[in-house]
């Protein structure tokens, strides 16, 4: 009788087990789906970069495509090296995404400490709903922002330089001031969402601890050197490194809609992404594309495992993986 009910105690215990499993399970299960259909099964379009695509009007079907269109080996690699703007896009490229990696942390960890020292909720509320909003905003809505600011007839600033007879600067003609434009609007975007990130990991530190700092003499900069920064450093490795993952990858949004498209800007403007798509709607070769999108994540996720590596020797706890 006793080994009856032990047995079946195990089945319940077994069914309960499987039971919370499967819940789990279907909890992951639209995630893991969408990742799947997503992300993974596209993933067979790489082949797209070494075939010379081509639509078969009998048969249209992207996979009969895929299937009969003729082996090219790495010949849509060349079209990005083959181009003398190669050395400016690539330049533009690593160059805004270097600058902005920098600047990303230093100014959003400021922010997110000035936002912690901010005694009223509601005044510290605003400022992050007011920082933050700017994320929502697509693209081509900030560029007419931009564009109310140095419109060559209607532009504040234009319009300033006029009424003050100062001489008249045609914004979209001259490439000189657009890397400090592209900063500035790149900052204002996305700013607020890596200082949320980071003001969130600061309001999970212990406050007893800034209590002890602040009982041993220390004042409010030696706080945040000693106490908060130290929290924030594995945060900051982290993004640090999924960021470097991206430095061959431009924000295309950024560099195409806001300059407005403009051809004199080129010097300053042209990066892979925007060379690759007007490639694209001219020669209409989705080959060539697919090629410099798979050469971008390649490097990517080289960039991600040479990072993780020199970070994990340094500091192993701070690393991915």
């Amino acid at each position: 009788m006793l080994k009856l009910t032990a047995g079946a105690g195990e089945k319940l215990k077994g069914f309960t087990k499987y039971k919370k499993t499967l819940v789990l399970l279907s909890m992951v299960a639209p995630g893991a789906i969408w990742l799947i259909l997503l992300r993974y099964l596209p993933m067979f379009g790489i082949v797209i970069a070494f075939k010379e695509y081509k639509i078969y009007s009998k048969d249209p079907s992207l996979i009969n495509n895929i299937l009969h269109s003729e082996w090219v080996g790495f010949k849509n690699f060349k079209f990005l090296f083959a181009t003398s703007d190669s050395w400016v896009m690539i330049r533009n490229t690593l160059g805004y995404n270097a600058l902005w990696i920098l600047l990303g942390i230093l100014i959003a960890v400021s922010f997110a400490v000035m936002l912690n020292e901010i005694t009223k909720k509601f005044l510290a509320k605003t400022y992050q709903t007011l920082m933050f909003f700017p994320y929502f905003l697509s693209w081509v809505v900030a560029s007419y922002f931009v564009l109310a600011f140095l419109d060559p007839t209607r532009g504040l600033i234009v319009n300033f330089q006029k009424s003050h007879g100062m001489e008249v600067i045609n914004w979209y003609n001259d490439p000189s001031y657009w890397p400090f434009i592209l900063t500035l609007a790149s900052l204002w975007k996305n700013i607020g969402y890596s200082t949320i990130l980071y003001l969130a990991a600061i309001t999970g530190i212990d406050t007893s601890q800034y209590e002890a700092a602040g009982i041993d003499g220390a004042s409010k900069w030696q706080q945040v050197w000693y106490v908060t920064v130290p929290h924030l450093k594995t945060m900051i490795i982290i993004l640090f490194i999924m960021n470097v993952g991206k430095i061959f990858n431009a924000d295309f949004g950024l560099f195409y809609s806001v300059p407005m498209n403009s051809g004199p800007l080129f010097p300053a403007t042209q990066v892979i992404d925007t060379y690759v798509y007007r490639t694209l709607m001219s020669t209409h070769s989705e080959g060539m594309s697919t090629a410099a999108s798979l050469m971008q994540n390649i490097i990517g996720f080289i960039c991600i495992m040479v990072t993780n590596t020199i970070v994990r020797k340094v500091d192993k706890e701070s690393s991915l993986f």
